[in-house]
Protein backbone atom coordinates (compact mmCIF):
# COMPACT_ATOMS: atom_id res chain seq x y z
CA UNK A 1 0.00 0.00 0.00
CA UNK A 2 1.26 3.32 -0.84
CA UNK A 3 2.19 6.09 1.76
CA UNK A 4 0.41 9.06 1.18
CA UNK A 5 0.29 11.61 3.92
CA UNK A 6 -2.52 13.21 3.69
CA UNK A 7 -5.34 10.05 3.37
CA UNK A 8 -7.34 8.77 5.87
CA UNK A 9 -8.36 5.89 4.36
CA UNK A 10 -9.62 3.23 6.37
CA UNK A 11 -9.89 5.88 9.21
CA UNK A 12 -13.84 5.63 10.95
CA UNK A 13 -15.33 8.45 11.69
CA UNK A 14 -15.33 7.83 15.25
CA UNK A 15 -11.70 8.04 14.69
CA UNK A 16 -11.32 10.91 12.39
CA UNK A 17 -12.91 12.98 15.71
CA UNK A 18 -11.18 11.29 18.33
CA UNK A 19 -7.82 12.12 15.76
CA UNK A 20 -9.72 16.31 16.18
CA UNK A 21 -9.97 16.04 19.91
CA UNK A 22 -6.04 15.66 19.82
CA UNK A 23 -4.87 18.31 17.29
CA UNK A 24 -7.28 20.61 19.65
CA UNK A 25 -4.72 20.07 22.79
CA UNK A 26 -5.71 16.48 24.45
CA UNK A 27 -3.34 13.62 24.42
CA UNK A 28 -4.08 10.43 24.79
CA UNK A 29 -1.18 7.56 25.00
CA UNK A 30 -0.16 4.18 26.33
CA UNK A 31 2.96 4.87 27.98
CA UNK A 32 3.43 4.71 31.49
CA UNK A 33 4.28 7.39 34.00
CA UNK A 34 8.23 6.60 33.42
CA UNK A 35 7.89 5.98 29.45
CA UNK A 36 6.14 9.49 29.19
CA UNK A 37 8.79 11.43 31.94
CA UNK A 38 11.70 9.99 29.64
CA UNK A 39 10.11 10.67 26.53
CA UNK A 40 9.37 14.13 27.32
CA UNK A 41 13.05 14.71 28.76
CA UNK A 42 14.27 13.43 25.37
CA UNK A 43 12.68 16.85 23.44
CA UNK A 44 9.39 15.06 22.67
CA UNK A 45 5.66 16.13 23.42
CA UNK A 46 2.91 12.92 22.48
CA UNK A 47 0.20 13.89 20.93
CA UNK A 48 -2.13 11.11 20.81
CA UNK A 49 -2.41 7.30 20.63
CA UNK A 50 -2.33 6.02 16.79
CA UNK A 51 -4.03 3.01 15.44
CA UNK A 52 -4.11 1.05 12.41
CA UNK A 53 -6.37 -2.02 11.47
CA UNK A 54 -6.62 -4.46 8.63
CA UNK A 55 -9.18 -7.47 8.75
CA UNK A 56 -7.21 -9.74 6.44
CA UNK A 57 -8.18 -13.06 4.62
CA UNK A 58 -5.45 -15.44 4.46
CA UNK A 59 -5.80 -18.27 1.65
CA UNK A 60 -5.12 -21.35 1.51
CA UNK A 61 -1.56 -23.30 0.08
CA UNK A 62 -1.26 -27.26 -0.28
CA UNK A 63 1.91 -28.24 1.39
CA UNK A 64 3.40 -31.59 0.53
CA UNK A 65 3.52 -33.95 3.67
CA UNK A 66 7.26 -35.19 3.13
CA UNK A 67 8.86 -31.68 2.04
CA UNK A 68 10.04 -28.93 4.09
CA UNK A 69 8.81 -25.34 1.95
CA UNK A 70 8.27 -21.40 2.43
CA UNK A 71 4.30 -21.08 2.16
CA UNK A 72 4.61 -17.84 0.37
CA UNK A 73 1.17 -17.33 -0.43
CA UNK A 74 0.90 -17.30 3.58
CA UNK A 75 4.02 -15.46 4.04
CA UNK A 76 2.90 -12.58 1.19
CA UNK A 77 -0.44 -12.16 3.17
CA UNK A 78 0.94 -12.29 6.76
CA UNK A 79 3.21 -9.48 5.63
CA UNK A 80 0.80 -7.12 3.61
CA UNK A 81 -1.58 -7.13 6.23
CA UNK A 82 1.38 -5.69 8.75
CA UNK A 83 1.90 -3.59 6.67
CA UNK A 84 -1.41 -2.50 5.82
CA UNK A 85 -2.23 -1.85 9.45
CA UNK A 86 1.20 -0.04 9.56
CA UNK A 87 0.51 2.48 7.16
CA UNK A 88 -2.97 3.38 8.54
CA UNK A 89 -1.46 3.96 12.24
CA UNK A 90 1.42 6.30 10.56
CA UNK A 91 -1.62 8.31 8.41
CA UNK A 92 -3.26 8.77 12.08
CA UNK A 93 -0.02 10.21 12.92
CA UNK A 94 0.49 12.38 9.83
CA UNK A 95 -2.85 13.69 10.68
CA UNK A 96 -1.50 14.67 13.73
CA UNK A 97 1.99 16.36 12.50
CA UNK A 98 3.65 14.23 14.20
CA UNK A 99 7.43 13.10 14.06
CA UNK A 100 7.18 8.87 14.68
CA UNK A 101 5.44 6.89 16.73
CA UNK A 102 7.21 5.15 19.72
CA UNK A 103 6.16 1.95 21.58
CA UNK A 104 4.43 0.16 18.61
CA UNK A 105 2.89 -2.92 19.15
CA UNK A 106 1.86 -5.37 16.88
CA UNK A 107 -1.08 -8.08 17.54
CA UNK A 108 -2.74 -10.41 15.44
CA UNK A 109 -6.87 -11.37 16.65
CA UNK A 110 -8.60 -14.00 15.57
CA UNK A 111 -12.22 -14.73 15.37
CA UNK A 112 -14.66 -16.86 15.66
CA UNK A 113 -17.03 -15.55 13.06
CA UNK A 114 -14.20 -16.05 10.68
CA UNK A 115 -11.94 -19.13 10.45
CA UNK A 116 -9.80 -18.05 7.68
CA UNK A 117 -9.26 -14.17 8.74
CA UNK A 118 -7.39 -12.41 11.12
CA UNK A 119 -7.16 -8.48 12.29
CA UNK A 120 -3.97 -7.03 12.07
CA UNK A 121 -3.40 -3.79 14.34
CA UNK A 122 -0.88 -2.00 15.15
CA UNK A 123 -0.35 0.66 17.75
CA UNK A 124 1.56 3.56 19.59
CA UNK A 125 1.94 6.82 20.46
CA UNK A 126 2.45 9.28 18.22
CA UNK A 127 5.07 12.15 19.37
CA UNK A 128 6.94 15.53 17.73
CA UNK A 129 9.82 17.19 18.89
CA UNK A 130 9.04 19.96 21.20
CA UNK A 131 11.94 22.16 19.88
CA UNK A 132 11.11 21.56 16.35
CA UNK A 133 13.54 19.44 15.24
CA UNK A 134 12.81 17.03 12.46
CA UNK A 135 13.30 13.60 13.27
CA UNK A 136 11.23 11.74 10.69
CA UNK A 137 12.52 9.22 8.36
CA UNK A 138 14.52 9.87 5.12
CA UNK A 139 11.29 9.22 3.55
CA UNK A 140 9.47 12.01 4.89
CA UNK A 141 7.02 9.52 6.90
CA UNK A 142 7.24 10.24 10.91
CA UNK A 143 9.32 7.31 12.23
CA UNK A 144 8.03 4.03 13.87
CA UNK A 145 9.99 2.33 17.03
CA UNK A 146 8.86 -0.74 19.11
CA UNK A 147 11.28 0.66 21.86
CA UNK A 148 9.90 1.07 24.95
CA UNK A 149 9.97 5.38 26.27
CA UNK A 150 12.96 4.47 28.27
CA UNK A 151 14.92 2.91 25.62
CA UNK A 152 13.75 5.29 23.34
CA UNK A 153 15.47 7.98 25.48
CA UNK A 154 18.82 6.09 25.85
CA UNK A 155 19.06 5.65 21.79
CA UNK A 156 18.70 9.45 21.34
CA UNK A 157 21.52 9.81 24.19
CA UNK A 158 23.97 7.57 22.24
CA UNK A 159 24.21 10.36 19.42
CA UNK A 160 21.26 7.79 17.07
CA UNK A 161 17.74 8.19 15.74
CA UNK A 162 14.68 5.98 14.87
CA UNK A 163 14.13 5.45 11.22
CA UNK A 164 11.72 2.71 11.20
CA UNK A 165 10.63 -0.37 12.15
CA UNK A 166 11.73 -3.33 9.99
CA UNK A 167 10.40 -6.45 9.76
CA UNK A 168 10.70 -9.79 7.73
CA UNK A 169 7.91 -12.75 7.62
CA UNK A 170 8.46 -16.68 6.41
CA UNK A 171 5.65 -19.12 6.73
CA UNK A 172 6.87 -22.23 6.08
CA UNK A 173 5.54 -25.80 6.20
CA UNK A 174 7.86 -28.68 7.95
CA UNK A 175 8.15 -31.91 6.59
CA UNK A 176 6.59 -34.85 8.56
CA UNK A 177 8.55 -37.91 9.82
CA UNK A 178 8.37 -41.00 7.68
CA UNK A 179 6.88 -43.95 9.92
CA UNK A 180 10.21 -45.61 9.35
CA UNK A 181 11.97 -42.13 10.84
CA UNK A 182 9.88 -42.18 14.25
CA UNK A 183 10.28 -45.85 14.75
CA UNK A 184 14.08 -45.57 14.51
CA UNK A 185 14.03 -42.93 16.88
CA UNK A 186 12.05 -44.32 19.50
CA UNK A 187 14.30 -44.55 22.97
CA UNK A 188 17.40 -42.66 21.34
CA UNK A 189 18.64 -39.12 21.63
CA UNK A 190 19.53 -37.70 18.16
CA UNK A 191 19.07 -35.13 16.33
CA UNK A 192 16.43 -34.58 13.83
CA UNK A 193 18.11 -32.95 11.01
CA UNK A 194 14.91 -32.44 8.36
CA UNK A 195 13.31 -30.18 11.34
CA UNK A 196 16.51 -28.54 12.39
CA UNK A 197 17.65 -27.50 8.92
CA UNK A 198 13.86 -26.67 7.99
CA UNK A 199 13.47 -24.14 11.16
CA UNK A 200 16.60 -22.36 10.78
CA UNK A 201 16.65 -21.93 6.77
CA UNK A 202 12.76 -20.13 8.03
CA UNK A 203 14.48 -18.28 10.53
CA UNK A 204 17.03 -17.30 8.18
CA UNK A 205 14.78 -16.37 5.43
CA UNK A 206 12.76 -14.06 8.01
CA UNK A 207 15.89 -12.63 9.00
CA UNK A 208 17.36 -11.71 5.55
CA UNK A 209 14.00 -10.19 4.88
CA UNK A 210 14.05 -7.83 7.72
CA UNK A 211 18.04 -6.61 6.68
CA UNK A 212 16.86 -6.06 3.40
CA UNK A 213 14.20 -3.36 4.93
CA UNK A 214 16.67 -2.27 6.98
CA UNK A 215 19.34 -1.81 3.82
CA UNK A 216 16.23 0.14 1.78
CA UNK A 217 16.03 2.75 4.69
CA UNK A 218 19.87 3.13 4.63
CA UNK A 219 20.07 2.18 8.10
CA UNK A 220 23.49 1.86 10.09
CA UNK A 221 21.90 -1.17 12.43
CA UNK A 222 19.34 -2.28 13.68
CA UNK A 223 18.27 -2.88 17.58
CA UNK A 224 15.87 -4.74 19.96
CA UNK A 225 15.47 -7.06 17.12
CA UNK A 226 13.37 -10.21 17.82
CA UNK A 227 11.78 -13.43 16.39
CA UNK A 228 8.25 -14.22 17.23
CA UNK A 229 7.27 -18.01 16.21
CA UNK A 230 3.44 -19.34 15.67
CA UNK A 231 1.61 -21.35 14.40
CA UNK A 232 -1.84 -19.57 14.12
CA UNK A 233 -4.57 -22.31 13.71
CA UNK A 234 -2.63 -23.43 10.80
CA UNK A 235 -1.12 -26.90 12.44
CA UNK A 236 1.55 -27.84 14.34
CA UNK A 237 3.62 -28.55 11.15
CA UNK A 238 2.78 -24.67 9.61
CA UNK A 239 4.84 -21.95 11.62
CA UNK A 240 5.65 -18.49 11.08
CA UNK A 241 8.70 -16.98 11.94
CA UNK A 242 8.86 -13.11 12.21
CA UNK A 243 11.70 -10.78 12.67
CA UNK A 244 11.13 -7.06 13.59
CA UNK A 245 13.44 -4.58 14.98
CA UNK A 246 14.38 -0.84 15.18
CA UNK A 247 16.13 0.43 12.36
CA UNK A 248 18.51 3.10 13.05
CA UNK A 249 20.76 6.34 12.11
CA UNK A 250 23.14 8.40 13.85
CA UNK A 251 21.88 11.71 14.75
CA UNK A 252 23.19 14.61 12.76
CA UNK A 253 26.18 16.37 14.78
CA UNK A 254 25.44 14.55 17.84
CA UNK A 255 28.49 12.22 19.04
CA UNK A 256 28.52 8.86 21.09
CA UNK A 257 27.36 9.84 24.69
CA UNK A 258 25.83 8.19 27.40
CA UNK A 259 23.88 11.04 30.07
CA UNK A 260 23.03 9.25 33.26
CA UNK A 261 19.42 8.55 33.76
CA UNK A 262 17.48 11.45 35.23
CA UNK A 263 17.20 10.63 39.17
CA UNK A 264 13.60 11.99 39.40
CA UNK A 265 11.97 8.80 37.32
CA UNK A 266 10.35 6.79 39.90
CA UNK A 267 9.72 2.77 39.69
CA UNK A 268 5.73 2.71 40.10
CA UNK A 269 5.79 -0.74 38.47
Amino acid sequence: MAYDPSSTEGVPEAGTARLQQNRSGLFTSDLSVNEFLLVRQAGFQPLGLVIGSSIYHIGYQQAQWKQSQEMEVLSQAMYEARELAMTRMEEEAEQLGADGIVGVRLSIGRYDWGESMAEFIAMGTAVKHRGGELHRAPSGRPFTSDLSGQEFWTLLQTGHRPVGMVMGSCVYHVAHQSWRQSIGNTGRNVELPNFTQALYDARELAMERMQAEALEAKAEGIVGVHIEEKSHGWGSHVIEFFAIGTAIVPSEGIEDHVIPAPTTVLDLS
